[in-house]
């Protein structure tokens, strides 16, 4: 049986972020694509949903959250449940968590904000079709500018919003935070 044909029950997926909005909207996203979904907003409450939910075929894992580290998550996931495609998704991507996720035995990496097809992709991809993919190699490295843009926005969601944490964390006066905010970033 192939796996797209799979029956609704058997396309199960387990979703831990601790940003319940991002959560609820992938959540959403995931059902439309067939999955049926069970949320979790940490590694310590994923951990003792893996023994009692039963085995999952799917799983999107938040790499930083408030607690335990989402790496936490991939060797119990893969003991319970050995079939299953796990996927991190983070927000705080870097060279060596992308090596440590595929050494606890992630099979994928991807960094957020990250359109839904690459996340369907990374989560129905087999492992022969992975090794096909042509990794799309940038002419030039990201600008400067939208690596602070991109900074800025992630900061931003950490304090739900909130312009005035957001300058504080970032050490800078609040207006020249709103300034910021007001510029679109420039299209690479």
């Amino acid at each position: 049986m192939s796996e797209n044909a799979l029956p609704e029950a058997e396309k199960r997926c387990l979703v831990v972020d601790d940003d319940p909005v991002f959560r609820d909207s992938l959540m959403r996203s995931l059902a439309r694509a067939g999955y049926r979904c069970h949320g979790c907003d940490s590694a310590e409450s994923a951990l003792a949903d893996i023994q009692e939910q039963g085995p999952f075929q799917r799983a999107l894992i938040d790499l930083k959250m408030t607690g335990a580290s989402g790496l936490t998550l991939i060797t119990p996931l893969r003991e319970h449940s050995p079939d299953c495609r796990i996927l991190i998704l983070t927000g705080y991507a870097s060279i060596a968590t992308s090596v440590a996720a595929i050494k606890a035995g992630a099979d994928n990496y991807l960094v957020k904000p990250a359109p839904l097809a690459d996340i369907l992709n990374a989560l129905e991809g087999s492992d022969s079709a992975s090794n096909d993919i042509e990794t799309e190699v940038q002419e030039r490295p990201i600008s400067v500018e939208r690596l602070e843009w991109e900074h800025i926005q992630r900061v931003l969601l950490e304090n739900n919003n909130n312009v005035s944490a957001t300058a504080r964390q970032l050490g800078m006066h609040r207006r020249t935070l709103q300034r910021k905010l007001e510029k679109k970033p420039r299209r690479e």
